[in-house]
């Protein structure tokens, strides 16, 4: 299992093909659709007002889509079978989840006949069968989302966050699909479907250099480049054309269910992290 693509639906088709290909390096494959890795695409865009995520395809092997299946209906959950030319992949199959963001559950995905190589982010990303990367959504009912995403989908825990961050009250819960350390976060209710979306790069120096391109494309920063305690990476956070956020980074732990024990961390970042806001007074 892995976080197979994500679909956002965004006012401004050219201002996010700039933003995706230009400041994060993602490389344009047509239909809106977009590549980091050897996939045949893993972001999708669609015009519209919403400018907020327009749901979260999650990858399966076929026995374990199968299972999955199995116990999202019994335990009564309105699943359907949908088109699966329109995602390029051989099986899908559509719901919303318990915060009413439409999921996708797949199997069999296009792969690309060139391997991935972006101009600006020469090493690439650490993805393929780790996935996109991760993404931390919202919810109405933190628990209902977890129990859902343990029980049905089979998600397993990483570790929590507990803190208050320059007046805000946080509450994170961490999951892997995979060795990736987390794949999805849960928080409280946010303005959009998302936090924020991360990108892993394969070195330290494409994160200032990511960094280096938000700051002279105009992008809004909201946090200084840091260090997270539990997933170790080391990134940055700003905003997206459309007002929820990303997180490039780099240098992110990957976990071992043989060995890992679940721990609650009292902060958000060991060091940096500083949002700008907070910093100068401004937003």
């Amino acid at each position: 299992m892995q976080l197979g693509s994500l679909g956002f639906e965004v006012a401004d088709l050219a201002t996010w093909d700039q933003f995706f290909t230009g400041v994060l390096g993602l490389v344009g494959v047509g239909d809106g659709r977009y590549r980091n890795d050897d996939h045949a695409w893993r972001f999708q865009l669609t015009e519209g007002p919403a400018e907020d995520l327009a749901f979260v395809g999650w990858e399966f092997t076929d026995d374990e889509l199968d299972a999955a299946l199995a116990r999202l209906r019994a335990a009564g959950h309105d699943v359907n079978e949908a088109d699966p030319e329109v995602r390029g992949v051989r099986r899908r199959f559509v719901m919303l989840d318990p915060a009413g963001i439409p999921i996708e559950l797949s199997a069999g995905p296009a792969m690309a006949s060139e391997p991935f190589k972006s101009p600006v982010v020469p090493r690439g990303f650490v993805a393929d069968e780790l996935g996109v990367g991760h993404l931390v959504l919202s919810t109405v009912d933190k628990d209902a989302s977890v129990r859902f995403y343990i029980e049905l989908l089979g998600v397993k825990l990483s570790d929590h966050i507990v803190t208050e961050f320059f007046g805000h009250k946080v509450d994170l819960s961490f999951f892997h699909v995979n060795a990736r350390h987390h794949s999805v976060a849960f928080g409280g209710p946010q303005k959009k479907r998302l936090h924020h979306f991360m990108l892993e790069a394969r070195t330290m120096d494409d994160v200032g250099l990511a960094f280096d391109r938000a700051l002279r494309g105009g992008v809004r920063i909201f946090q200084t480049i840091g260090r997270h305690p539990n997933d170790r990476m080391f990134s940055f956070y700003a905003f997206t054309p459309s007002g929820f956020q990303f997180e490039f980074g780099w240098g992110g732990r990957e976990v071992d269910d043989d060995t890992w024990e679940p721990q609650t961390y009292g902060q958000i970042s060991e060091w940096g992290h500083h949002p700008i806001a907070a910093l100068t007074g401004k937003r």
